[in-house]
């Protein structure tokens, strides 16, 4: 299913040409006849786009768009105004009034749906908001969130500078942020360079070749993974449908038909800028969300959830493929004086620096996680006994022999670390039939280490204890 619609018209027949169109185009098609309908059809459902009349009985669309803006659970879901009649001061109007597409009727089919696919594709591409509202659910009443919009940066691109610089020098003048120009080979140079604005200006003439190149840099721009959240808006000097509708498909943002006004262009480009600017903050909050559900946040690396996962992810291709591992459990001896003698940052430091230490130590596909307090996993896979007894032997003396530097002391304090270790060398995968229990392999594993390390620090810490093949 493309997307799903709300069509909002107090005109039946409009709602039924306009629902007709669209479900053509597959689209899920819901209708309302009211502003206070069509909040209500919001609220529950969730459309990916509203659609609605400029005329509302009695009140019109900036009605409708305030009220969608007003409460979290609708306040992305972008508004498409129709308007009959009024020109280019009713779209100006709508758009300034929270509309984020205002035409007037008529609008060509073609590009009436390659607007409509574009705003729902960059509704789609938000969709990061479920998934951090679901990790993170909100604390307590809804309120709407405070609009805050950074300056940002725009480029025009153009094949000619000289025709756009008083485009430029306007922008200047009227938007908050940086606004330059540069040419299609420039922009590619940028992009090389990593120097990105926030939103692409691409001015189309209606010259061919210099569109086609310019419709290009659209899909360019797009797979490119450190441009494809920019913003790119499409000027075209003069209207042209399928040109317009192309443009969209290919990944244009926004676009303007009429040429260059300086009123539309700048509540356009402030618009777009926002969602560019949530669009980005969002993601960011997600991957750092996602970080912390697998790296620990003190040290740097794996923590607890990854690290059990991945045993018990190598220990059933162990008995499945014949292919040995190593399970390590290693735990710095007397920790706790540490804290009790220099305090919990001096702690804290000794535990960034064992993180550092033991990874050192480590093969690149090898495994450290932190799985509490001073204790750390390590998981060798590929590894014989004797290559794994001796790495744990030189983390052992490596770390006897090094000293810490923490913030509490003048001096460096010396600390010893105890490892069990536990290796799983089946000699054939037919001697272990499916399906397997990986949960029960990786406990096993990790029950075995934890008695090897225990038998470390009953023999005098300081030392690595072996439990001789798990499989």
């Amino acid at each position: 299913m493309p997307g799903k619609v709300l069509i909002v018209d107090t005109v039946a027949t409009n709602r039924i040409a306009l629902k007709t169109k669209l479900m053509s185009a597959s689209y899920e098609v819901w209708q309302a006849s009211t502003v206070a309908q069509a909040v209500d059809i919001s609220r529950r459902s969730g459309p990916d786009l509203v659609i609605t009349a400029h005329h509302l009985d009695g009140q019109d669309a900036t009605a409708l768009c305030t009220m969608l803006a007003g409460s979290p659970r609708t306040s992305r879901i972008p508004v498409f105004a129709l308007a009959d009649g009024g020109g280019a001061a009713l779209c100006l109007h709508l758009l300034a009034n929270g509309a984020q597409e205002a035409m007037v009727k008529p609008v060509c089919d073609k590009l009436f749906l390659g607007r409509v696919r574009s705003m729902i594709r960059a509704g789609h591409g938000a969709s990061h908001t479920a998934m951090r509202d679901a990790m993170c659910p909100p604390l307590g009443l809804e309120e709407t969130a405070a609009t805050f919009t950074r300056p940002g940066t725009f480029q025009i691109v153009s094949h000619d500078k000289a025709e756009t610089q008083v485009h430029v020098t306007q922008l200047r003048k009227r938007l908050r942020g940086a606004v330059s120009q540069t040419t299609i080979r420039d922009a590619l140079t940028g992009i090389r360079q990593n120097a990105l604005p926030d939103v692409f200006i691409l001015t189309l003439t209606g010259v061919e070749t210099r569109d086609e190149a310019q419709l290009r840099l659209i899909s360019t721009l797009r797979a490119n993974t450190t441009t494809r959240h920019c913003g790119i808006l499409v000027l075209q000097s003069r209207p042209h449908p399928d040109g317009a509708a192309h443009a969209l498909d290919l990944g244009a943002d926004d676009l303007m038909q009429h040429g260059f006004d300086i009123d539309e262009l700048s509540l356009r480009l402030t618009g777009l800028l926002t969602r560019k600017q949530q669009g980005d903050t969002i993601r960011r909050d997600v991957d750092t969300r996602l970080r912390e559900a697998v790296f620990d946040p003190l040290t740097g690396i794996y923590n607890r959830r990854h690290a059990l996962s991945e045993v018990a992810r190598l220990a059933v291709r162990t008995r499945r493929k014949g292919i040995p591992l190593a399970v390590m459990l290693a735990d710095i001896d007397h920790f706790k004086r540490v804290n009790d003698a220099f305090g919990h940052a001096s702690g804290d430091a000794v535990l960034v620096e064992t993180a550092r230490r033991l990874k050192s130590c480590l093969r690149p596909l090898d495994v450290a996680a932190r799985i509490g307090g001073e204790e750390f996993l390590l998981i060798l896979p590929g590894i014989t006994e004797a290559e794994a007894t001796r790495m744990a032997k030189r983390i052992c003396e490596a770390y006897r022999t090094t000293p810490f530097t923490i913030p509490a002391s003048a001096q460096p304090i010396h600390a010893t670390i105890s490892i069990g270790l536990c290796t799983a060398q089946p000699e054939t995968s037919d001697a272990f039939p499916a399906p397997l229990d990986a949960s029960a392999i990786a406990a096993e594993l990790i029950d075995r280490a934890d008695q090897a390390l225990y038998s470390a620090k009953h023999r005098g810490r300081d030392r690595v204890g072996l439990i001789r093949s798990a499989a």
